[in-house]
C-alpha cells in the first residue's frame, strides 16, 4: 500500500510540475507580426489638387501618362499629364515628346525654373539634371535652371547608369566604369572588371560616399562584383559567378544605409551585407522593377508581363509574404512605416504596424 501511494504522490508531483511549467511557457507572449491596413485610395480619374504646406511630406508617380506629387495625407499635390514621356524626382520634372531640345524644367511646385537646351532625352535624379545625346554614348550634365556644366563624351554606347549626390557612374558597352565628380566632372575612377567572355556591365551603383561600387558585369562567367576604392583606383573586395545570365540591364541598388546591396540577377534577388559578409538569394523570377525601404521592412516590386509581384522582406532577411495584382503601370513608394502602391488610376496607402 506505502509503494502504490508513493507512486500516486510521486505521479501527481510530476503533473503538477509539468503543469507549472506550462503554465510558465505558455505564458510567454507570442511573436509578433507584421499587420497591413488600407488607409485611403486616390483615384487619379477625376484628381483634384489641394494647397500643401511647404513642411508636409511629399513624394512624386508617374503612373501611364500621368505624373505629380501626393502627400502622406493623401493630398495630390501636383498633377500633370503628357502626351510622350516625362522624367521625374523628388525636386524636379520635365515632360518631352520628339522635340527635346529646350525642354522645360519645374520644380515640384509647378513653376518653371529653367530649359534644357541641349538636343537629347532629358533624366533627373533628385536636383540633378542630365541629357544623354544622340547616339547613347554621351551626355551632359545641366545645373537646376537646364545650364551645362561638364560633358562626358564617349562612342562606345552606355549600358549603365547610376547618380547620387556626389557622383555619377557610368556603365559601357565595352565593361569600362567610369565615376565622375558631379561638382566638375572630373573622373575619380576608370576601370574595366574583366573576367567574362565578353564584357559589357548590365548594372551599377554606388555608395552615397563613393567608399564602394557594385556591378553585374560580363556575359558568359557573368559576375557580381563589389570594389572598394583606394585612392583613385577600384579594388575587388567580392566577387561572385552568377548561376544564370541576365541579358538585360539589372537593378543594383544600395541600402539607404550603405551597409547592403541588393541586386537583380536572372531569376532572382540577392543582398550581400557588407558589414557581416553574408550573401542572401531569394527566389524571384520576375524582373525587379523597384526596391524601397523603411527601418524594418524591404519591399521588393517585381514584373512579369502585366503581372506584378510585391515581395516583402523583413531585414532579418526573411520573407514576410508577397501579392500580386494585374496593371498596365505600377510602382511602389514609401513615406515613414507606411508603404504606398501606384497601380494603373489609383494611388493607395497601406499602414504598415508590427504587433
Amino acid at each position: 500500500m506505502k509503494t502504490k501511494k508513493s507512486i500516486s504522490v510521486t505521479i501527481f508531483t510530476i503533473a503538477t510540475v509539468f503543469s507549472f511549467l506550462y503554465l510558465i511557457f505558455a505564458a510567454k507572449p507570442l511573436a509578433k507580426e507584421y499587420h497591413y491596413t488600407p488607409e485611403w485610395v486616390l483615384n487619379l480619374s477625376s484628381p483634384v489638387t489641394d494647397n500643401i504646406s511647404p513642411s508636409e511630406e511629399k513624394t512624386f508617380f508617374n503612373l501611364g501618362q500621368t505624373a505629380g506629387y501626393f502627400t502622406e495625407t493623401g493630398k495630390i499635390a501636383l498633377f500633370v499629364t503628357f502626351p510622350s514621356k516625362v522624367t521625374i524626382s523628388e525636386d524636379l520634372y520635365a515632360t518631352y515628346g520628339t522635340n527635346t531640345t529646350d525642354v522645360e524644367l519645374f520644380n515640384k511646385r509647378g513653376e518653371l525654373v529653367g530649359k534644357i537646351k541641349p538636343e537629347g532625352y532629358p533624366f533627373v535624379s533628385e536636383n540633378r539634371v542630365y541629357t544623354f545625346l544622340p547616339g547613347g554614348a554621351s551626355f551632359v550634365k545641366c545645373n537646376e535652371s537646364g545650364r551645362i556644366e561638364w560633358s562626358c563624351e564617349n562612342t562606345i554606347p552606355i549600358t549603365a547608369f547610376y547618380s547620387n549626390k556626389n557622383y555619377t557612374t557610368i556603365g559601357y558597352a565595352d565593361g569600362n566604369i567610369k565615376v565622375l565628380n558631379n561638382g566638375d566632372g572630373r573622373t575619380e575612377i576608370d576601370f574595366t572588371p574583366a573576367g567574362s567572355d565578353f564584357e559589357a556591365i548590365y548594372g551599377v551603383s554606388l555608395s552615397s560616399d563613393g567608399e564602394y561600387l557594385a556591378c553585374i558585369s560580363g556575359l558568359e562567367k557573368q559576375r557580381f562584383i563589389i570594389t572598394k576604392k583606394d585612392k583613385n583606383q577600384s579594388k575587388i573586395i567580392y566577387h561572385e559567378y552568377l548561376p544564370t545570365e541576365l541579358r538585360r540591364r539589372s537593378l543594383i541598388q544600395f541600402s539607404d544605409n550603405n551597409e547592403c546591396i541588393y541586386y537583380n540577377y536572372e531569376g532572382g534577388l540577392g543582398i550581400y551585407n557588407l558589414k557581416n559578409k553574408s550573401n542572401v538569394k531569394f527566389d524571384i523570377k520576375d524582373r525587379i522593377v523597384s526596391i524601397k525601404e523603411n527601418d524594418s521592412l524591404i519591399y521588393v516590386l517585381g514584373k512579369t508581363d502585366s503581372t506584378y509581384t510585391v515581395y516583402i522582406i523583413e531585414k532579418t532577411n526573411s520573407l514576410q509574404g508577397k501579392f500580386s495584382f494585374e496593371s498596365d503601370n505600377a510602382f511602389i513608394q514609401t513615406m515613414g512605416d507606411a508603404l504606398y502602391i501606384g497601380k494603373d488610376n489609383t494611388i493607395s496607402k497601406i499602414k504598415v504596424t508590427k504587433e
